[in-house]
């Protein structure tokens, strides 16, 4: 089973995400809390193996808390914020990923949970375009990204990848190699990033970490 702590200071909110969560076999939720403060120390009593937090609430918001949470735990950043620089300071800050309310159902929602409790990066339709920024056609692309930090053109392809939210048996299928292959990449992309997880990984490559 994967433990979830739902961070949100809606009460409304909060009960209809543990419904939705509650709808699949594989997700406990294991504590509630209505503000950040509240949220750490649950986390700290409950170890959860995720834990889906909010952007705006009282006494500790969400994002000063995503470090801390992180060190422990996944971090699902489960909010209505949808602003550019809240996302890009959210995944830089070591969230898993990030979801907008309104982009998602009872079985996506639940398919997310379970993909971010494993790593993966996962990122909802406002909070990839916040993360891409503007896409325009002069954005560098992955061979232009991969020298500036240090990387090979088959670690730049697989960055590339983590970025679109690959899993690691996707990006295996894709580039044609066994999933050990892709693991050793990463292990070696997120030290040429200095990242410690896909959420970092990607604000850096993307280049939307805060300076």
């Amino acid at each position: 089973m994967i433990k979830a702590l739902i961070v949100d200071d809606s009460a409304v909110v909060r009960r209809g995400v543990r419904t939705l969560l509650e709808l699949d076999g594989c997700i406990e939720v294991v504590g509630e809390a209505g503000d950040g403060e509240e949220g750490l120390q649950l986390a700290r009593e409950t170890e959860p193996d995720i834990v889906l937090l909010d952007v705006r609430m009282p006494r500790r918001d969400g994002l000063s808390i995503v470090a801390d949470l992180a060190g422990g735990s996944r971090v699902l950043m489960l909010t209505f914020s949808d602003e550019s620089h809240v996302v890009r300071e959210a995944m830089a800050a070591g969230a898993t990923g990030y979801l907008v309310h309104g982009t998602f159902d009872a079985d996506s929602l639940a398919a997310t949970v379970r993909s971010a409790a494993a790593g993966m990066a996962a990122l909802s339709g406002p909070a990839l375009v916040a993360m891409m920024g503007s896409g325009t056609p002069t954005a560098p692309t992955a061979h232009e990204r991969g020298p500036k930090w240090g990387l090979s053109m088959r670690q730049s392809e697989v960055m590339d990848l983590i970025s679109q939210g690959r899993s690691n048996r996707e990006i295996a299928r894709e580039l044609f190699l066994t999933e050990k292959t892709v693991k050793n990449h990463i292990n070696q992309i997120f030290t040429k990033l200095d990242a410690t997880n896909r959420g970092q990984a990607i604000a850096a490559w993307l280049g939307t970490a805060p300076q």
